[in-house]
């Protein structure tokens, strides 16, 4: 009398197999973790370029520089969730502003800057006029 073959997974097939994507699992999570620190921190330099923009637009029809929060108010900049823009130093001849994300946290970088015209570089000494640099 011969016996039938069972289909189907042995529980010791079933189990090697979790193991493995277990093994997967544990090495692709961290690595997802600093793609979405990566994206915050391209957000905060986005919004510095965007208030860039927005700064000139706005000197070419009142020869002079605003806060961000003037431009906010006017509609001509806003910034993404979680981004806090501070507008450190306004004259006539430039302007320099930092940016900071709520989700963020500790991590390197968290704070970004930009700076143009006659104001000084907020927080990073090397950075470039006009240009957003992260720390």
């Amino acid at each position: 009398m011969l016996r039938e073959a069972r289909k189907g997974f042995t529980l010791i097939e079933l189990l090697i197999v979790v193991v493995i994507i277990g093994i997967l699992a544990a090495i692709a999570v961290p690595k997802f973790a600093s793609t979405k620190q990566k994206a915050y921190v391209t957000s905060m330099r986005a919004d510095l370029r965007n208030l860039v923009t927005a700064q000139e637009a706005y000197f070419a029809d009142n020869n002079t520089y605003t806060t961000a929060a003037t431009l906010k108010i006017t509609n001509s900049f806003q910034t993404s969730k979680g981004n806090t823009i501070t507008t450190q130093t306004v004259t006539a001849t430039g302007w320099a502003a930092t940016a900071t994300n709520t989700f963020v946290g500790t991590a390197t970088p968290s704070v970004c800057d930009v700076w143009l015209g006659g104001a000084t570089a907020p927080n990073s000494a090397d950075s470039i006029e006009g240009a957003p640099a992260c720390h």
